[in-house]
């Protein structure tokens, strides 16, 4: 039977570039909760925000020794940039995405996985994660 992982990432920057932070949210099919996290990024642009978060997310699936080869990875990002990037539909033509880019894509090719497929959407429907990524950034501008 197959076992679906479902994973909402989203990245932000105040200023564009500017305070950053990642949020990601990972949940079995059943809605478990498997892993969140907020992270304070530092000074980066909003994409590169976006894409750090995505990477986050698969450095946590990995850390979850996934060994059922028939998992299929659902992400769902409010980041249309990253997810037509990332599925290969649009040019990446900044040089720092290209290289976050191909760090998701090698990560991903050592998943045990049968399927993954990338979803953008809207905002409201990525709560969760945009709700920790600003808890990032806003535990980070407590500390200035």
């Amino acid at each position: 039977m197959q076992k679906k992982i479902v994973v909402y990432t989203d990245g932000g920057a105040r200023g564009n570039p500017g305070l950053s932070g990642a949020g990601l949210y990972i949940a079995d099919e059943q809605g478990k909760t498997l892993h969140q996290d907020a992270i304070f990024l530092g000074h980066k642009t909003n994409n590169e925000a976006e894409y750090l978060a995505l990477t986050h997310a698969v450095l946590a699936i990995e850390g979850m020794s996934l060994s059922d080869a028939d998992t299929h990875l659902d992400f769902y990002l409010d980041s249309k940039l990253v997810v037509e990037q990332i599925s290969r539909r649009w040019k990446i033509k900044e040089l720092r995405l290209q290289e976050l880019a191909a760090a998701i894509w090698q990560k991903l090719s050592t998943l045990p996985h049968s399927q993954i497929s990338f979803t953008h959407v809207a905002r409201e429907k990525n709560k969760i994660a945009d709700l920790l990524a600003n808890q990032a950034m806003d535990r980070a501008a407590a500390l200035d």
